[in-house]
């Protein structure tokens, strides 16, 4: 449970209430265990996240060599740090409804924009992202170790 979410709160909660009787309630349970989340807890599970870079788009297209994808990642790094400094926790966006090739941008984007937010704001909106982030990783761990199939695919969101 720890791998969906780096709060021990969150994932005691969630284990609590199990057996679930469908990945839909699950999910639900996930999101409502999210949203009471204390401030300590939110900053538990902030502390536990890592950056994660997605792949470079030429992997994707089959094309090898220079790509600018070495250039964004360099902004992106110096971007994240400079994201940490202002909010004391890493940077988390949740990326599952983007495609791989524009997972760097949107990457870039949303660090970029959300580095002018205001503290509190910004809290507001890593909170949301965890719960995102929470309820992918769990949906994709629950529908691998059922076998079945999913449409959710996120190769730069680890599980």
């Amino acid at each position: 449970m720890r791998t969906c979410c780096r709060s021990h709160a969150w994932a005691r909660r969630v284990a609590a209430h199990r057996p679930y009787p469908n990945l839909d309630a699950l999910l639900a349970a996930a999101d409502e265990a999210t949203y009471d989340l204390a401030p300590a807890d939110i900053t538990e599970a902030l502390t536990g996240e890592d950056l994660a870079l997605p792949p470079d788009p030429a992997l994707y297209s089959g094309h090898s060599g220079y790509s600018a994808y070495g250039a964004a990642n360099t902004a992106l790094v110096a971007a994240h740090s400079a994201y940490q400094i202002r909010f004391g926790h890493p940077f988390v966006i949740c990326l599952d409804d983007i495609a791989p090739g524009e997972a760097l941008d949107h990457l870039l984007a949303g660090l970029r924009t959300r580095l002018g937010n205001d503290p509190v704001h910004e809290r507001e909106l890593a909170a949301e992202e965890l719960r995102r982030l929470a309820r992918g990783r769990l949906a994709r761990m629950t529908l691998r170790k059922t076998g079945r199939e999913t449409g959710i695919n996120s190769p730069y969101v680890p599980v």
